[in-house]
């Protein structure tokens, strides 16, 4: 019986981020799900994000945690709007937890939305929120193994980053196996290797991250 019921549970969600992304999309917003394991690094990538494009593109940040407001605490200090969801032990965000919030939000001055997802490599990945596209964070610390471990979201993202490579020399992460693995599952995946400690790799990342809003809002603009 378990099976069905996650189907419905599945195609329940599918039909309200299908709602969510039209609502996106008639704002011209590009919306980035941001998922990763706890302490990949994905709100420090955020801070290094903000801080790069706050000024060329409107910005806004849905948090998602456990219990505390402690993420949201530190995007706030970025002044761009925050908006913080607790799952109060869920292991995901779904797509009503963002459309409950999304009217918070003043999406007629927004260009960009990163919604960054509850620390998971797992349920995240199953569960769309009417994003447009996924990146997943790996943190040197987690292991190369990783990908083949929890494929799904690698296959998902459109943008793997691999993040701390400041610390590479005192691990035994294999950069070669971890990109080898990552592109057999995901040949179009997007590869940046990132420090927010030194700031390697942010530049590209930004990059790619306003590129991306350039093409939806070029694409929406030739409707």
């Amino acid at each position: 019986m378990e099976v069905p019921v996650m189907e419905n549970i599945l195609g329940s969600n599918d039909k309200q981020a299908l709602q969510n992304k039209e609502i996106f999309d008639r704002n011209g917003i590009f919306v980035l799900n941001l998922i990763g394991s706890p302490g990949s690094g994905k709100t420090s990538l955020l801070e290094k994000t903000i801080g790069s494009l706050k000024n060329s593109l409107k910005m806004a940040v849905i948090e998602g945690d456990l219990f505390t407001n402690k993420d949201a605490d530190r995007i706030a200090g970025c002044n761009v709007p925050v908006i913080q969801i607790n799952t109060s032990g869920g292991c995901h965000l779904d797509a009503m937890m963002i459309k409950n919030v999304i009217g918070k939000l003043n999406l007629a001055q927004l260009d960009l939305i990163i919604i960054e997802n509850v620390g998971n490599l797992v349920c995240p990945a199953e569960f769309n929120i009417g994003e447009d596209n996924k990146a997943v964070v790996l943190s040197i610390t987690e292991g190369d193994d990783k990908p083949l471990k929890y494929p799904l979201i690698f296959k998902e993202a459109a943008t793997a980053v691999l993040n701390k490579i400041d610390i590479l020399p005192f691990t035994n992460f294999d950069m070669k196996a971890a990109r080898h693995d990552i592109t057999c599952l995901n040949p179009a995946v997007n590869i940046i290797e990132t420090s927010c400690h030194t700031d390697i790799g942010i530049d590209k990342w930004t990059e790619w991250l306003k590129n991306a809003v350039q093409i939806k809002q070029k694409r929406i603009n030739e409707r």
